[in-house]
């Protein structure tokens, strides 16, 4: 059976058609690196991976791009205000995010490109579109001419002149229509700068992930995604943009998951509610919120509290409980039972349910359903008198092989004694820091991984419980 993706350019399911057979090229538009993400930003990456791990648990090969934008107004405000080099905020919050996403199950993409290193290309992209007629200079500015465009509008399904309704030019843009958009933008003093055909200065945000797709993808991919609030005007630049180009069809299909609530409401900067990944996972299992994403349908909104959080760590609890059940169990096992066959039947009835659900449009929820029926299942069976070494094989196989997809752990992983010392070594520069909330928090985090801790007039000691 074919997986169904909504497609947002369609507004409609389709079957999943690769350009080429048992291959999936995946664009997913990555962070702009001037903080730590938010759960905002957590749940595409969540999403979106698992979507890549369940392409490749049907067999296919996938090509992976993310980006990083790592030059923009937010990267040079903060640059400026803590009197430092963009680039260095850069390269300190893509550290930052890949630690964060590591912690949640999240495997880095195939490439992960930056702005700065693709300047050439991006300025190349520019140039051609402005050969074509699709692009205007005007005083060091370069700006998409988007009523030159015919079928603008078609992903967010609006029409040009309903988005002409409200479009103002802003004070210092110089651009001919106020529909058009920056491809580059003229260097204001104290920027960090290019040189380019235009003059010094820095590309716009759209032109980036429409070059960077093309140069790691080619002309036509088979996904593009990211957050619903992308598609426009993001996504639809980029169709634009590529489109104009290329004269070929940008992406086959479109992607877009929900958004997220802080107790009910809209996640905002502006009301001062959003919740940083880097602040959660130092209270809670990163599993833990990784399980909570996935436990509602990515196209729809989910609302995140504390509350939630815990009643999620409580539900995963339970089924990690159930195969920590089975494993002890498959000591005493033996081969003797006659009934296998009648409980394998019914585990390969739950794998069957688990595909059926993610082949519906990566329907992580029902999915998760299925991980819940399992653990009954076995619950069920461990009730058994005698049980059987290939059932709980059989059963063992399937936890794992499911978490695997859903980029889920059943088991804590061991801290190696290097992964210890540097984390005592940060406890200690929080206490000179007089940081004790940040130095309790480690502590409490080594005891949970059985780590205890002693304090000596010599330093600080450890040993494994």
């Amino acid at each position: 059976m074919a997986i169904k993706i909504y497609n947002t350019l369609t507004r409609q399911k389709e079957d999943f058609m690769p350009l080429e057979e048992g291959k999936v090229k995946m664009y997913v538009c990555g962070p702009t690196v001037y903080n730590y993400i938010h759960i905002g930003n957590a749940r595409p990456a969540i999403v979106f991976d698992t979507v890549r791990r369940y392409f490749q648990f049907r067999g296919y090969d996938v090509q992976f791009i993310s980006n990083f934008t790592d030059v923009d107004d937010k990267l040079i405000r903060v640059a400026n205000e803590l009197g430092e080099e963009v680039p260095d905020i850069a390269d300190r919050f893509i550290t930052a995010y890949h630690e964060d996403v590591h912690a949640l199950g999240c495997q880095a993409a195939d490439v992960h490109p930056r702005v700065t290193e693709n300047m050439d290309i991006i300025i190349d992209f520019i140039r051609t579109l402005i050969e074509k007629g699709f692009a205007y200079e005007s005083e060091g500015d370069v700006y998409y001419h988007t009523r030159m465009f015919k079928e603008y509008g078609k992903l967010s399904h609006q029409s040009i002149d309903e988005l002409r309704v409200g479009a103002r030019i802003a004070v210092g843009e110089k651009k001919q229509d106020a529909l058009d958009f920056a491809l580059w933008k003229a260097v204001k003093p104290g920027e960090i700068s290019w040189d380019s055909p235009w003059g010094k200065g820095r590309p716009g945000w759209h032109i980036e992930c429409s070059a960077m797709a093309r140069k790691y993808l080619g002309d036509t991919i088979d996904i593009h995604a990211g957050g619903q609030d992308l598609a426009f005007p993001h996504h639809e630049n980029e169709i634009a943009q590529s489109e104009a180009l290329t004269g070929k069809e940008f992406a086959r299909y479109w992607m877009h998951n929900g958004y997220i609530n802080i107790d009910n409401e809209k996640m905002s900067k502006s009301l001062g509610n959003f919740v940083l990944v880097h602040d959660i996972i130092k209270r809670h299992d990163p599993q833990v919120l990784r399980f909570f994403m996935l436990s509602v349908h990515y196209r729809n909104p989910i609302n995140y509290s504390e509350e939630l959080l815990v009643h999620t760590q409580s539900a995963l609890e339970r089924i990690k409980t159930s195969y920590q059940n089975v494993k002890h169990r498959q000591e005493a096992s033996t081969d003797l039972t006659d009934n296998n066959q009648q409980w394998i039947e019914k585990i390969e009835g739950l794998r069957a349910q688990f595909i059926e659900a993610m082949d519906d449009d990566f329907n992580t929820a029902n999915g998760i359903s299925v991980l819940f029926e399992l653990s009954k299942l076995a619950n069920l069976y461990l009730i058994e008198k005698n049980t059987s070494v290939e059932v709980i094989d059989a059963l063992m196989a399937e936890f794992k092989g499911l978490f695997d997809v859903l980029g889920l752990k059943l088991e804590d992983e061991a801290l190696l004694d290097e992964e210890i010392d540097a984390l005592i070594q940060k406890r200690i520069q929080a206490r000179k820091d007089r940081n004790f909330q940040l130095a309790d928090e480690i502590r409490d985090q080594l005891k949970d991984m059985n780590i205890i801790l002693e304090d000596t007039p010599q330093g600080t000691r450890w040993k494994r419980g």
